[in-house]
């Protein structure tokens, strides 16, 4: 029998400031789920309700009306278990550094380590591994957070809950502010995490090519429902339909689609260059049609 998603969400709904002349409704009976080990791109135009979904994740917002399950047991059956829930899937919102607040990187990373419990050595070798995984050098671990910089600081927040060792890992545009070197370095921080412990990753991006280039499948959230759920191939076919959301396409894929329009027998569902070369070079990209 296949296992359960480790998240699934089931007609989940969500209305701010219900009652009021301000009422809005976030989600409208969403269905999503989140596979064990996989790596999820989450993608929606800004209002579209993709960071409302995911901080019900781990029980951060309450739905209004439908579930939230984790290992098919709802989040909120009690406080208890929505505590121990919270360790297993952590969160790291958009621009992370600004929640920093201890004296030290070594406490700040502590912070999480501790309050599950764990014994000063475990914690100690979480906060190593973790910023192993980030790129922090240990000469650092005694400054102040504060004396770091931008990027510095985004690497120390994202191993303070890795260093919960998370069996889903939830990111918020966690290359937002930082330059290409910058990104790449984080994606790259997140992918090895991934790859060492098994978790799944779900992220949040504005950057079709970073989703692109590193999610297994993708959701498409719009106007507070489930637009699209498929893989990157799936989803890219789908290219005039993201633009008509209001929605980016990764730039090779928008040439592609002007290529088409220009006469070109090519199909526009590529997203990586080397998908490009290798259509273009196995002559399903031939010349202008007359």
């Amino acid at each position: 029998m296949p296992l359960a998603p480790i998240i699934e969400t089931r007609q989940l709904c969500h209305v701010y400031g219900a009652g009021t002349p301000f009422e809005h409704c976030a989600l409208d009976r969403v269905d999503f789920r989140v596979e064990r080990g996989e790596f999820l791109g989450v993608i929606g135009h800004t209002g579209s309700g993709k960071s409302t979904l995911i901080q019900h994740l781990n029980g951060l917002l309450k739905p209004t009306s439908g579930q939230v399950l984790v290992d098919g047991e709802d989040l909120f059956q009690s406080k208890e278990f929505l505590r121990k829930a919270r360790f297993r899937i952590g969160l790291v919102f958009q621009y992370p550094e600004y929640q920093l607040f201890e004296e030290t990187v070594y406490k700040d990373i502590a912070f999480g380590p501790k309050n599950m419990g764990l014994d000063d050595k475990e914690v100690d070798r979480r906060i190593r591994e973790a910023i192993g995984f980030v790129g922090i050098d240990e000469a650092l671990l005694e400054l102040s957070p504060f004396e770091l910089s931008g990027g510095q600081k985004r690497r120390v927040a994202i191993a303070g809950v890795i260093a919960m060792e998370p069996e889903v890992l939830i990111l918020d545009e966690p290359t937002a502010g930082l330059d290409p070197r910058g990104s790449r370095e984080i994606l790259k921080n997140i992918r090895d995490f991934q790859a060492a412990h098994g978790a799944a990753i779900v992220m949040v991006s504005h950057s079709m090519e970073e989703v692109a280039g590193n999610a297994e499948r993708i959701v498409v959230v719009n106007d507070s429902h489930i637009a699209m759920d498929g893989t990157p191939p799936e989803v890219f076919s789908r290219a005039e339909e993201l633009l008509a959301m209001g929605l980016d396409v990764p730039q090779i894929t928008r040439l592609f689609l002007r290529l088409r329009e220009l006469g070109m027998d090519v199909d526009p569902a590529v997203y990586t260059v080397e998908q490009a070369k290798r259509q273009l070079l196995g002559g399903k990209g031939g010349a202008a049609k007359c």
